[in-house]
């Protein structure tokens, strides 16, 4: 995977994948990033990319030549290297909501190019230069850069070669439309909280089951969005059910102790 990063601070992109896999699959070659900074087509000493918005109000523009010329000099790098052309990606609250379905179509691609504005938006003509607009949520920051960090994140951790346990990805949140089970490590004692017996068991089919079990339970109450969409199999549903009839009997155990006390 090739990512290219429009950013006017391309610092931040680097100092974020420094570290870490991604950090590793660069090393490695399995990853390649790009950065490039619009202001080097800017023509003024102050190397200004932004602008007065026409119409009046607040802020500032950032301009559409200086991020035009960038986009179109990492294309023209690529052609040079005989690679594809990277999938243009404008980072904006606009956009739509990226998730992992929008994570595993990207990380599908040879090339990516990632679009970060700044300032109070992007001249709106630029919208036609890029094939798509993601949003990491209803909230604004200060520019696209973080965006950008966690869509690299997102993506490149699916590549081969880049998570060292690639099993884990069909376990973790998400990989099939419901979060994660509860997780735990030593010591099988933390402030008067035990690891469920069943972990301890060493019976596997059971502990998967739990976990199933688990991950139902939290989706349904922690994300109903998400659960709604879901098409639960007869074998879910019946975990489902055992596990609220558990749910049941442990409160009253638990009830008939306190009243005991």
């Amino acid at each position: 995977m090739r990512y290219q990063v429009v950013t006017i601070f391309p610092e931040i992109i680097e100092s974020g994948t420094r570290l870490g896999l991604v950090g590793k699959a660069i090393t490695a070659g399995v990853v390649e990033l790009e950065c490039m900074s619009p202001r080097r087509f800017t023509t003024d000493k102050h190397q200004s990319v932004d602008d007065t918005p026409y119409g009046g109000g607040s802020g500032m523009v950032m301009s559409a030549p200086p991020l035009a010329a960038a986009m179109e000099l990492l294309d023209e790098q690529s052609q040079a290297r005989a690679l594809p052309l990277a999938h243009r990606v404008l980072l904006t609250p606009q956009g739509v909501r990226f998730d992992q379905a929008s994570a595993r179509r990207l990380a599908a691609l040879p090339a990516l190019m990632l679009i970060c504005g700044r300032y109070e938006g992007i001249d709106a003509r630029v919208h036609a230069l890029v094939h798509e607009e993601l949003s990491l949520g209803d909230f604004v920051l200060n520019g696209g850069e973080v965006a950008a960090l966690a869509v690299i994140e997102a993506t490149a951790r699916l590549l081969p070669g880049v998570l060292g346990n690639s099993g884990s990805l069909s376990e973790e949140s998400h990989s099939a439309g419901l979060l994660e089970y509860p997780q735990y490590t030593r010591p099988r004692e933390f402030r008067g909280q035990e690891v469920p017996a069943i972990l301890l068991s060493g019976n596997h089919a059971a502990i998967e089951r739990w976990r199933r079990a688990q991950s139902l339970q939290r989706t349904r109450t922690e994300r109903p969005d998400l659960f709604a969409k879901l098409q639960l199999s007869k074998a879910d549903q019946a975990l489902l059910a055992a596990a609220e009839q558990e749910a049941l009997v442990a409160a009253a155990d638990a009830e008939r102790a306190e009243r005991k006390s």
